[in-house]
């Protein structure tokens, strides 16, 4: 596991260096029975160092028990041991694993759970545990129907970070995730719809009307609506679809104008503001009522709009007048005109409203607006043709479609009077414009953390990461098989839901007795506590998830010869043979990226398979198996790879 990858895990890298050092605190845990806890608080405790902490596994039946195959919330509360007081923002660890008795008998419970903490922060893919409760996923859109699941902190020659494939029914345009990240609604322009994608097991699980040529998604501050723009050439068919996120019902289509459409929110989830590029128009939506109250003249060609929580304003920028007029939420009135340059385009704020960037495609530059003062304060020389921005507390980057270069502009530095500081890197080594047709959804993607970003370069269909601090990205993920567009980070991780109380929701696993071991940077504390998880008799008998061995002769063939792929499935710990499987396929590419092959398999007994391939180029193919009817997941962590050279078989 290289340095790169374990920065990119964020939160448990302060405390690496201890655990690979072996220098621990030496005082034992001491279970607690006088510390203050919530009258509705029941679970384990200990106290160490003057830090308190308590586990507390609540299960979601409402029976109260914790049962395989259903939902609990796992929560640390973490309190200062002489004050009580709450401590937030110290971003714990935890991982859920079955109990080692013949460990913790040989080694002592404490150093058992330690030695274990040791192993899951490596990240090596034979010893991972059975839930880490501090992992975040990368998803790449991809150019055809699907998207790629890419787990950033497992790697070996950039083939086993891919995790997962969701295939969906038509190629993808724009995607938006809630902040829990349970899904993620994907807007397909071909099938009229939104595919619907739970996050949490990779797959597509609906997939719902969305009006004529669905392209913008975007969700309402209080997530209860999804709003989509709908780029129809029909009149009455231009404008947004509103679709209930829980029912997943579509609600109501508004006409709102010609041409594409670009849709912010008010911070209250009461008004909708939505361009209407051809028109020259701004559409004001009561969200209440889901009726059009106001038309406004923003200019002649509005191409983005975005909201300031802190002017309570919507300011739309108009690429052709090179004007950002800024609409009060109020009065639904025009409060100012700013006026910029021609060329203007996508905009967005930083995270406090302060500060809103607006990109100009014509100029390569940034213009930087103080939302306290509704003034234009800045021009900023960016990478050439900027045409995406996304924010992280510390920075805005900007991406140029005839640059592979980023450029950063540190927020701080803004300011009337000031003078900006920012800086740049390349994200692989041509510009995205070479690689044809886009998508709407950023090749940007912020970290978990906030002070880093995922840049996908679709010309070498690597998506890069890259920390604040650095003078280059660190590390690249190739999206073998497909070809990456988009990114966007899928956060797994324990979340502070209030001060000092820490909860990640886990469907529970196979009844058992578990161990939750738990760390905790500064101070330093590991420890291990303990869960039972009772049998589910309305589930039928788990016997193991099934999984796929390579039956291959040799790994090399000679370019022209006929080459026979044998592989065999198996189920469960005692590797069950699996046959009679109807719908087992060969799925193959040649490395670094080509349009993936499909052959069917044939089931030749024993659970073994045969499928013939085409491998009709020199280089490296790599060889994955799938069985829809075996579970989404199925194959997607095994491949196999073959060599074809133009000489001997070896």
């Amino acid at each position: 596991m290289n340095r790169t990858i374990k920065i990119a895990i964020g939160v448990l890298i302060v405390g690496v260096g201890l655990i690979c050092l072996g220098v621990w605190r030496t005082s034992p845990p001491t279970l607690l029975s006088d510390v203050a806890l919530p009258d509705t608080w029941s679970g384990q405790s200990l106290e160490r160092d003057g830090v308190s902490v308590a586990l507390d596994v609540k299960p979601l039946a409402a029976d109260g028990v914790l049962r395989e195959g259903e939902f609990a919330d796992v929560q640390f509360r973490i309190t200062d041991k002489a004050s009580g007081q709450p401590l937030a923002g110290v971003a714990p660890g935890a991982w859920l694993d079955p109990e080692t008795v013949a460990a913790d008998q040989a080694q002592g419970r404490e150093q058992s759970c330690k030695a274990r903490v040791g192993v899951f922060l490596k990240s090596s893919i034979g010893a991972r545990p059975l839930l880490d409760l501090n992992s975040y996923f990368l998803m790449v859109m991809n150019r055809d129907a699907s998207v790629s699941v890419v787990d950033p902190s497992v790697s070996v020659g950039g083939i086993t970070s891919t995790l997962a494939r969701i295939d969906i029914k038509q190629p993808p345009m724009d995607w938006v995730t809630p902040r829990d990240n349970k899904r993620v609604f994907v807007s397909m322009p071909a099938a009229g719809e939104v595919a619907v994608i739970d996050s949490e097991q990779f797959k597509r699980v609906d997939s719902v009307a969305a009006g004529s040529h669905p392209v913008r998604v975007a969700l309402q501050p209080d997530e209860r609506l999804l709003w989509v723009g709908n780029n129809a050439q029909a009149a009455e068919q231009s404008g947004v679809t509103v679709i209930d996120t829980h029912s997943l019902k579509t609600l109501k289509h508004l006409a709102t104008g010609g041409g594409h459409h670009e849709i912010a929110f008010s911070k209250d989830s009461r008004f909708a503001f939505v361009t209407n590029r051809d028109d020259g128009t701004l559409s004001i939506i009561d969200i209440a009522s889901l009726t059009l109250i106001k038309q406004l003249k923003t200019g002649s060609h509005p191409l983005s709009v975005v909201y300031s929580p802190l002017s309570g304003a919507a300011y739309v920028a108009d690429g052709k007048d090179g004007t950002v007029t800024v609409v009060d939420a109020a009065s639904q009135s025009v409060r100012r005109v700013i006026k910029v340059k021609q060329g203007l385009g996508p905009m967005g704020f930083s995270a406090d409203g302060r500060f809103g960037i607006v990109l100009n495609t014509l100029e390569n530059q940034a213009s930087v607006i103080d939302a306290a003062t509704d003034s234009l304060i800045h021009e900023l020389d960016v990478s050439a043709e900027p045409y995406q921005v996304v924010f992280t507390k510390a920075y805005a980057y900007i991406r140029g479609l005839a640059s592979p270069k980023v450029t950063m502009i540190n927020l701080a530095s803004l300011g009337e009077g000031r003078t900006p500081i920012s800086q740049g890197f390349e994200a692989g080594p041509q510009a995205p414009r070479l690689a044809g047709d886009l998508p709407l959804a950023s090749s940007l993607a912020v970290s978990r953390d906030d002070n880093a970003v995922f840049v996908v370069n679709p010309v070498d269909n690597t998506t890069y990461f890259y920390a604040e601090g650095m003078n280059a990205p660190m590390s690249g993920y190739p999206n073998r098989g497909q070809v990456a567009r988009a990114a966007l980070v899928i956060d797994r991780s324990l979340r502070e839901i209030e001060p000092g109380l820490y909860s990640a929701r886990i469907k529970l696993p196979p009844a058992g007795r578990f161990d939750v071991a738990f760390l905790l940077n500064q101070p330093n504390i590991i420890h291990c506590f303990t869960t039972v998880v009772e049998a589910n008799k309305s589930l039928e008998p788990l016997v193991g998830v099934p999984s796929v061995e390579f039956l291959l002769d040799t790994s090399t063939a000679t370019l022209g010869n006929p080459y026979v792929v044998r592989f065999r499935i198996v189920q469960g710990k005692q590797k069950t043979e699996r046959s009679g499987v109807k719908d087992v396929l060969v799925r193959y590419f040649l490395a670094p990226t080509s349009r993936p092959r499909e052959v069917a398999a044939l089931d030749v007994g024993n659970g073994v398979y045969e499928a013939p391939v085409d491998l009709n180029q020199q280089g490296a193919w790599y060889l994955h198996v799938r069985a829809a009817s075996l579970g989404a997941n199925f194959g997607d962590q095994t491949f196999a790879s073959v060599r074809v050279t133009p000489g001997q078989t070896h």
